[in-house]
């Protein structure tokens, strides 16, 4: 799970593995593989990095 903010402010935990597309319109909206959009403050750039780092992690356990 990695951890990003909402745009309302409230930090949520996310299972990356469930992300279809990340894109800036200009705010990061995430679409989850249930068509499900999360509107995070978060750039795109961010959240790609994140990701990374929760693969990385998963992989070395």
């Amino acid at each position: 799970m990695i951890e990003v903010t909402k745009i309302n402010g409230e930090k949520v935990l996310v299972n990356p593995q469930l992300f279809e597309i990340v894109e800036e319109t200009p705010d990061t909206v995430i679409t989850m593989t249930t068509g499900k959009k999360i509107i995070v403050k978060e750039s795109r750039q961010e959240v790609k990095n994140l990701v990374k780092l929760y693969r990385k992690d998963a992989f070395t356990e």
